[in-house]
């Protein structure tokens, strides 16, 4: 029985049937169905244009292709398992449709450019919508801040109370990340944006083809300079997996805070009912779901960049077939990162702070201890012997079950006589955090600089 592969010329059969199985890829390559069309269409229009098929034949070919197009995102198009990928399977209906020319189509490629160029142009259009996912959760967590400048909260280090801090500060912190992870993907973008087309199988093509020009149609930046490397290069996929786990991480770690926030040992917030769920037995039980399953699915991420690794790592020149395997984890990780930026900024225009509480827990801790160190060291002391002097006004304080600004002003004159009754201005909590107005610091001017810093730069990539 001979095949009908695209490849099977000099084969007298087909694959067996578990090998085809396990070959096929098109059951989840169809996702790359629009790009590559695109990327099709403008590979025909360059033939075109450098004669290698006419121009007639080159429309056609651009129509035809918009008609497999309309099939596909009508529901109509069949797919063929048979048929390997999502390649073949638009090559093969675009020839039913239009006959012979469509045929013409591969002309001067490989599937091995082709499916560079394709998930390519894939890749750049996701990694744009996490872009506008990531800003627009920068944009909410700006948001939340811009109406907490005032509340004061626990900052920690180690996960034990260290300074206080405004709320609003705290909430910056995670814009910062998510403008990071913006920029980042701008980063990658200029290296996902060049065009492999031309390097057909790897060493290139006879057809006089122009394939800047291909490049510049679907919105890329460049071409390959090495075709060899261009069939072979998946660093564009680890790249934006590498991104995609900068961003998962991001969200973890705001998802970790949010969790121990929920809990009313801490009740510094409340979540609402659409990001929560309830226990099978116990009615009280209001939990963090969301936030907890953005916290386990960020392994998944993690994951498929490990696997793009090692898959990469001790493949020789050029294309292997291992590089099929890019697409499932990219595709995964895809749906993950989407998701779960568009659901924590649900998550946080629905989310109410409980500022009682945070405000309440800064005397749990002696927050302020810092603040006397300073103070002595405004009166004369050398830092290091304030910091032994605050040592021992904690140690007693903590024995008597109080905080630093309870102690009496006798009890602070027996561990330092230069202590005078301005030091309770000083360990005021809010007059700590207003004190801060180093740049990045959490004053309320650095706060707000800050927010105008952020928006800014949102309203410029807007």
């Amino acid at each position: 029985m001979s095949t009908n592969q695209s490849w099977g010329g000099r084969f007298a059969e087909g694959p067996r049937e578990a090998v085809a199985a396990y070959t096929d890829s098109q059951t989840y390559d169809r996702a790359l169905y629009a790009q590559d069309i695109r990327g099709s269409q403008a590979h025909a229009r360059m033939l075109g244009r450098q004669g290698v098929i006419t121009p007639e034949e080159a429309e056609q070919i651009v129509n035809g292709l918009d008609a497999v197009k309309q099939e596909i995102e009508s529901g109509a198009f069949v797919w063929k398992p048979a048929l390997e990928d999502v390649h073949m399977n638009i090559e093969a209906r675009l020839t039913e449709i239009i006959g012979d020319v469509g045929k013409k189509l591969h002309t001067g490629r490989s599937r091995n450019d082709q499916v560079g160029l394709t998930f390519r142009l894939f890749v750049a259009d996701r990694l744009t919508a996490w872009q506008q996912r990531a800003a627009h959760l920068c944009a909410t967590l700006v948001s939340c801040a811009d109406g907490h400048q005032d509340d004061i909260l626990p900052g920690c280090t180690h996960m034990q109370p260290a300074q206080p801090v405004s709320l609003a500060h705290h909430l910056l912190a995670y814009a910062w990340m998510f403008r990071r992870d913006c920029m980042r993907l701008d980063d990658v973008l200029r290296r996902v944006r060049i065009s492999p087309l031309g390097a057909a199988a790897l060493a290139g093509t006879t057809y006089p083809l122009d394939p800047q020009s291909v490049a510049d149609e679907v919105g890329f930046d460049g071409i390959y300079g090495n075709s060899m490397d261009a069939v072979s290069d998946r660093d564009f996929v680890l790249e934006a997996l590498f991104a995609a786990s900068c961003i998962m991480a991001h969200l973890s770690r705001l998802c970790e805070e949010l969790i121990i926030w929920a809990n009313p040992a801490f009740g510094f917030v409340q979540l609402s009912d659409g990001y929560s769920t309830g226990s099978s037995i116990m009615p009280q039980k209001k939990n963090p779901d969301v936030a907890e399953l953005m916290r386990g699915k960020t392994g998944r991420v993690y994951g498929a960049l490990m696997g793009m690794l090692t898959i990469m790592k001790g493949l020789p020149m050029t294309y292997n077939r291992d590089l099929q395997e890019d697409k499932e984890g990219f595709l995964d990780a895809d749906r993950t990162v989407d998701a779960s930026l568009m659901l924590m900024a649900g998550m946080l225009e629905e989310l109410t702070f409980r500022t009682d509480r945070m405000r309440a827990a800064c005397a749990r801790g002696f927050l302020n201890a810092t603040e006397l160190a300073d103070y002595l060291v405004g009166k004369g002391l050398p830092f290091r012997e304030a910091h032994h002097v605050t040592g021992h006004a904690v140690a007693l304080a903590e024995k008597q079950g109080k905080g630093l600004e309870d102690l009496s002003l006798a009890e602070l004159q027996q561990l330092d006589a230069r202590i005078t009754d301005d030091v309770y201005a000083v360990l005021d909590y809010a007059a700590a955090v207003r004190r801060r107005e180093t740049p990045a610091g959490t004053g309320p001017r650095s706060v707000a600089r800050q927010i105008e810093q952020l928006r800014t730069w949102l309203q410029e990539r807007a």
